[in-house]
């Protein structure tokens, strides 16, 4: 008899949440069985087109694509753990060079030689930037579904050259470290009414082409940082973000506005 899974051991099994495993089979990806109960379980069959819609995802095909690709075919699966391997060897070359670094760094110390400023800053920027990646993937995909992050992703192309998180790190971190100094402040004291005008202005290349989904969503992981599975550095802590968004809703319901998209003043 074929070995069956419900949708709680798929999600412990697999790493993805019951939102994504929702998801593909709401977009018609997957198609779990159901118990004479009505409980999800999945076979062999269905864990295949689950891992053939992640392996193609993975590999940036938008979802629509993905939909074609599976309709009515059986799962090339041998293809798909080829592309998965070709992608684990991308990922596997990027740790390469890390270690290598890494190596590099052991071997001089071993000899006694001193380590010079910019190999120290290598090797913080390149055990950084993998941390947050792992860090921010862990958050993202419990608040937004493939199909959101899809749409932000395809939106986030508008935001004018030169913008990115990264790059606006150091001013994320300055302000944050600011309003938390004077903090506690009234919410319609000039001094906090400020730090709104500075962090939207600061969020301006984003809220510019954000949509309210986008906005939205954004609003609400932040809202619950304290949450979080994962600790990127997002540059503020969860007090400033609760101090901003007291202080915004303070300006909207005096008849106040702020520098972003005219619905924004409704969002909550």
């Amino acid at each position: 008899m074929e070995e069956m899974y419900d949708i709680g051991e798929v999600a412990a099994a697999t790493g993805l949440t019951l939102r994504a495993l929702r998801f593909y089979e709401a977009r018609g990806l997957v198609k779990p069985l159901r118990t004479a109960g009505g409980r999800r379980v999945y076979g062999r069959g269905e864990l295949q087109r689950l891992n053939a819609a992640v392996a193609l995802k993975r590999a940036g095909f938008s979802l629509k694509k993905i939909g074609e690709l599976l309709t009515g075919r059986t799962v090339d699966l041998g293809r798909l753990i080829a592309a998965q391997i070709a992608e684990v060897d991308a990922q596997a070359a990027a740790l390469a060079d890390s270690r290598t670094l890494l190596l590099t760094v052991q071997s001089r110390i071993d000899r006694g030689e001193p380590i010079d400023v910019a190999t120290l800053c290598s090797l913080i920027k390149h055990g950084d930037s993998i941390m947050q990646q792992e860090s921010w993937k862990a958050v993202v995909d419990d608040y937004f579904t493939p199909d959101e992050q899809e749409r932000f992703n395809a939106k986030m192309a508008d935001v004018p050259d030169g913008y990115s998180q990264a790059a606006y790190g150091d001013k994320w971190r300055a302000l944050g470290q600011r309003i938390e100094a004077a903090m506690p402040l009234e919410p319609m004291s000039d001094t906090a009414q400020a730090f709104v005008d500075e962090w939207f202005a600061l969020l301006k290349p984003f809220s510019d082409v954000a949509t309210p989904e986008m906005w939205n969503g954004t609003v609400k992981m932040y809202g619950d940082m304290d949450n979080w599975k994962a600790s990127p550095d997002v540059g503020f802590s969860k007090a400033v973000w609760d101090f901003i968004m007291t202080a915004t809703r303070a300006r909207i319901e005096a008849g106040g506005t702020v520098d972003g998209p005219a619905w924004m003043t409704n969002a909550k």
